[in-house]
């Protein structure tokens, strides 16, 4: 057996199927998940239609580049919503979801033969595909913590310089899961004038960019580079249907950036066997070709946010983020920063699942930057979000139980 996977931590859920193991939730209550991000919103009907019309391309292999009109599809987008001209034939490829292309990704670019073993930083908390791409791709990680003060962004500051010589790669992680922050455009330039300094590519994970709060979209790392005038050198950025269009099950997104990087990742690609299905594809194309469905997705996780928050900014440490469908919150004082056992104990006496923090997050430089917060996915409806807060808002003034 590959001995790299002994490196892989248990998966987030899986650890929260642990700690719930021997807990039979009241029954005076209905079950609510806030555990996981995975969209309920309805998928739009007209991609559900654009599938059907596509089932005649099962009769065929599809290619792993994807036809042009597919790309064409990713770079109308891009042009849309960032101004960016980008070309279909080379600087953008179909994936199977961000998740997909976020590990593939890792495998392309780190180069394990490298003595001493290079580095790929993350940040923390993070997405877990982060970590474990980079480890069975032979890399260490090193985990740059977020930033409470900064609504949680990422300290890129703190990561030593002996640390940015051995790295190899950079997730980017905005808007951020879980923390919903956005990273800005000073920021950006700061990472830009590390990775041309050392050499390391920045793959930036995008997949939340639609679902924002304030008027201004997220910035896109794409964007930030046009903005301060270079170029897409050593720069991918990954993005995904799942969230803005409410289709998870379709496994649909794409990468765009840096020509020659994307030229390597097809030959891997190619020989993974990770080619999109002709009639995701045609699914694909009428998804980002429309953005009607784009902004009533958005607006109904605003009116969603601006009910629920003010329930729990009461009762816990939590604000409105930048962006995503996610609420970071800390738990009560009284719980001594144990946000396991406060997720236990709500999911016991209330029915309802929320993910510790530190589930989301590794110890490193002395500390678990997820310890004390819980993650709160607010992605069924309105009603039942709603009912979920009021029920935590009552358990969090109650004192834990010995």
């Amino acid at each position: 057996m590959n001995p790299l996977l002994d490196r892989l931590q248990p998966y987030p859920f899986e650890r929260l199927r642990q700690l719930f193991a021997g807990v039979t939730p009241s029954t005076a209550y209905s079950p609510i998940s806030l555990g996981i991000g995975e969209p309920k919103h309805p998928t739009p009907p007209f991609i559900k239609q654009a599938l059907i019309e596509g089932l005649d391309s099962l009769s065929g292999y599809p290619a792993t580049a994807g036809d042009l009109k597919l790309r064409t599809a990713f770079t109308n987008w891009l042009q849309t919503r960032y101004g960016l001209a980008l070309d279909p034939a080379t600087q953008v490829l179909p994936v199977n979801g961000s998740r997909e292309a976020l590990f593939a990704l890792a495998q392309t670019v780190v180069d394990s033969s490298r003595t001493p073993r290079p580095i790929v930083v993350s940040p923390n908390p993070f997405y877990q595909i982060y970590e474990g791409s980079a480890l069975l791709a032979g890399a260490d990680v090193w985990y740059a913590p977020s930033d409470p003060a900064r609504n949680f962004a990422v300290d890129w500051d703190s990561v030593p310089a002996e640390v940015w010589q051995r790295t190899q790669l950079v997730y980017v992680c905005s808007p951020g899961n879980p923390t919903g922050a956005v990273m800005p455009l000073d920021e950006w330039r700061k990472l830009f004038a590390l990775s041309d300094e050392h050499g390391f590519v920045i793959a930036s994970d995008e997949c939340y960019s639609e679902i924002y709060f304030r008027d201004e979209p997220p910035l896109g790392g794409l964007e930030a580079a046009a903005k301060l005038g270079r170029d897409f050198r050593r720069l991918i950025a990954l993005t995904s249907l799942s969230k803005r269009s409410n289709v998870p099950g379709l496994r649909s997104g794409f990468v765009a950036g840096d020509a020659e990087i994307i030229k390597r990742f097809l030959l891997y690609r190619t020989y993974h066997g990770s080619a999109m299905s002709g009639l995701v594809a045609a699914a694909s194309i009428a998804a980002w070709g429309d953005e009607t469905h784009v902004v009533d997705n958005r607006e109904q996780y605003r009116r969603k946010f601006a009910t629920v928050t003010p329930i729990l900014e009461s009762v816990l440490d939590v604000r409105l983020p930048d962006a995503s469908f996610y609420l970071w919150a800390g738990v009560p004082a009284a719980w001594n920063g144990d946000d396991a056992a406060f997720a236990r104990a709500l999911y016991a006496q209330y029915n309802v699942t929320v993910l510790p923090g530190s589930y989301l997050a590794r110890e490193a430089q002395g500390s678990n930057p997820g310890r004390g917060r819980v993650r709160m996915a607010l992605v069924a409806d309105t009603a039942e979000c709603t009912e979920a807060a009021r029920r935590i808002a009552e358990f969090a003034t109650q004192a834990p139980s010995a």
